[in-house]
């Protein structure tokens, strides 16, 4: 067979599979019918999301390009990758399963460089990790990176933590682990030193059309007009003057990062090879760092754009087709109305990201940690759209970054509150400013207009390990509240990740601002070097550190034989009858899952009635996965919780 097979009948090949087959001519006949099976798969994707972005004619060419790409990643892809590919090809869910653990960490902050992270593997192992998040590591300029995400060389990793030859053989360890290796790639930006922007600098006319540049302010002063700030005190403004380039430069996020002009066909071809180079390493998950910002547009804030979804779109069908095994992760921290939509809804349901992080259970979590009460949670999380069921959420605790807080005003309207007056109150009660507050978090980008302030702090210090003391009662509570929290995260389907030093319930950071670039980023204060030493306390009996570890490590070995917990499963909020208690129910065949979360010091109930009525799960004839203790409703018909007590209901009877 000399060319591939045409994907519909008709008279011959079409373009597009006359230039994979001439880029796989040396290719055996089984390997070029196989690129072809996945072009008939999914290159609509690629074609429709071109369409909606580009003009025809510049869709047609780009296309072209791309799928010669595509083939030649295709045809270089290492032999133990080819076969994932073909695995996870015939178990598309992968990412799904009940038993994903995520950890996330700085590979130099774990471990030192990326060789002691291939050391420590077995660390990761002991605790069940399945997905291994090193943020970013590939070549940053000198000085002030953003903590990485100013990228200089997409193609190189910083000399400090190793070499290209590193991580490939550092992915390859992870994967004989059976650890999917997470990487950043930040699509919105790079760094000024990256030889984009020198080419620009140097008068390079391709490349200055990489970048959005203005010779005045006129259109950067009409933009600004609804244009809000992202570190509104560190860097003011989106566009920053550069003398070299002679010009405006937009720069969300920081003046050493220039954002890209996806408009420019030349960018989306640059990424795809970064996105394909990436994949063909080892990488199994690419988080797509700042992906709302993408495209702009006059007269909005320039976000989540309809642009964004297709290029998104076009992304991952190439992906798919030269490496199905890789999955793409969205980091869009938007607005829950906004926040479904990197998945794909309408034509797109289900063709954008795999993976999206939930934001909003995150910050729900500490909201209701710190009100103790489960109706604002409850009545923002029920009104979330239903995301595509072959997707998954990404949900955590805690991560990198600092927790802003995301409550709505209409949602906090809709059970009585202010919603500005209930993030006063959360911005004081985690920094330690509100009258008896057990939290010792530090305020990041006070931002005096809108009266915003986001909070920095490790899980620990913020469910107040830093005010317990040696009080074995307050300690009580605080290794309560780190394993409720968790057990959230665990029991909402998804992939949950653990932020590094969560397990063992490390604190803050007290020299965070002894470092070079951090003293004006109060953000490291939660991303502490891991202390190696006290991570052996996890097996010292008693310690906050072994009861964290081993709670957690206990969630994700039950967690991993619940299928109630494969991420297709939607989790549905019940009623609150006790304020207190948060109850969600997921629904299977195999019979529904209940989980019963007391977020309060004191011993809680919730009905059996409820339950029975919402869920159809006969509580008669519950047990606690956690504890395999029955569960029976006490005379007055209601389940007990103890404080901070999580329960995982299934009917043992099914």
């Amino acid at each position: 067979m000399g060319t591939l097979s045409a994907p519909v009948t008709r008279s011959g090949p079409s373009r597009i599979e006359q230039l994979a087959a001439r880029r796989l001519r040396e290719e055996k006949r089984w390997k070029r019918e196989r690129f072809a099976l996945r072009l008939e798969r999914w290159w609509a994707d690629v074609e429709a999301g071109l369409g909606a972005v580009y003009d025809p004619e510049v869709a047609a060419g780009l296309g072209e390009r791309l799928v010669v790409l595509a083939a030649g990643a295709y045809s270089e892809r290492p032999g133990d990758l080819a076969r994932l590919d073909e695995q996870r090809i015939l178990r598309p869910d992968w990412f799904q399963s009940e038993s994903m653990l995520g950890y996330a960490a700085y590979a130099d902050r774990f471990a030192g460089d990326l060789a002691g992270v291939a050391e420590r593997v077995a660390y990761l192992e002991e605790l069940g990790v399945t997905y291994l998040h090193l943020m970013p590591l590939l070549m940053t300029a000198e000085g002030d990176s953003d903590g990485g995400y100013a990228v200089a060389d997409y193609h190189r990793v910083r000399p400090d933590l190793g070499t290209i030859d590193d991580l490939r053989a550092l992915a390859g360890r992870l994967r004989r682990s059976g650890i999917s290796l997470v990487l950043d790639l930040v699509l919105n930006h790079v760094a000024r030193e990256h030889p984009w922007a020198r080419a620009a600098r140097g008068g390079d006319a391709r490349h200055r059309a990489f970048f959005h540049l203005f010779e005045d302010r006129e259109l950067p002063d009409a933009y600004e007009m609804h244009l809000p700030e992202v570190f509104p005190g560190l860097a003011p403004g989106n566009f920053t003057w550069d003398d070299e380039v002679g010009a405006w430069v937009w720069t969300t996020f920081n003046s050493f990062q220039w954002d890209l002009d996806w408009s420019n066909p030349e960018v989306f071809a640059a990424l795809a090879e970064v996105v394909l180079f990436l994949a063909n390493l080892g990488v199994e998950v690419l988080r797509l760092d700042a992906i709302a910002f993408l495209w702009k547009r006059m007269g909005t804030d320039c976000r989540n754009q309809p642009e964004v979804h297709a290029i998104t779109r076009a992304l991952r069908g190439l992906t798919r087709i030269a490496a199905p095994a890789v999955a793409l992760q969205a980091e869009a921290i938007v607005g829950p109305e906004d926040l479904v939509g990197y998945f794909g809804s309408g034509a797109d349901h289900g063709k954008l990201c795999d993976l999206a992080y939930h934001n909003s259970l995150m910050v729900h979590t500490w909201s209701t940690l710190a009100s103790r009460d489960t109706r604002l949670a409850a009545h923002a999380l029920s009104g979330l759209p239903p995301k595509p069921t072959s997707t998954a959420w990404v949900t955590y605790v805690r991560g990198h970054d600092d927790i802003g807080w995301a409550v709505s005003d209409a949602d906090a309207a809709a059970v009585g509150l202010d919603g500005g007056a209930h993030r006063r109150f959360l911005s004081e009660y985690y920094s330690g400013a509100f009258p008896g507050s057990f939290a010792r978090g530090l305020v990041f980008q006070h931002d005096l207009g809108t009266g915003d302030r986001r909070i920095s702090g490790t899980t620990a210090s913020l469910a107040g390990r830093d005010t317990a003391g040696d009080d074995p009662v307050e300690l009580d509570s605080v290794v309560g509240r780190i394993l409720l929290a968790h057990a959230v995260a665990l029991g909402w389907g998804g992939v949950p990740v653990l932020w590094m030093g969560d397990e063992l319930a490390i604190g803050n950071d007290g020299e965070w601002a002894g470092e070079a670039g951090h003293d004006a980023d109060n953000r490291w204060v939660h991303r502490p070097r891991m202390d190696w030493e006290r991570a052996e306390l996890r097996h010292l009996s008693g310690t906050v550190e072994q009861r964290v570890w081993s709670g957690i490590r206990h969630l994700a070995a039950v967690r991993s034989r619940l299928p109630q917990l494969h991420a297709s499963i939607p989790t549905d909020v019940l009623p609150v009858v006790d304020p207190g208690v948060l109850a969600v129910a997921r629904r299977h065949p195999l019979g529904p899952l209940v989980e019963l979360y007391n977020f309060t010091e004191s011993p809680r109930s919730y009905p059996a009635g409820v339950i029975e009525e919402h869920s159809g799960l006969r509580v008669g004839s519950g047990t606690d996965a956690l504890t395999a203790s029955e569960v029976r409703p006490d005379d007055d018909g209601r389940v007990r919780v103890a404080p901070y007590e999580a329960l995982w209901v299934l009917d043992r009877s099914l």
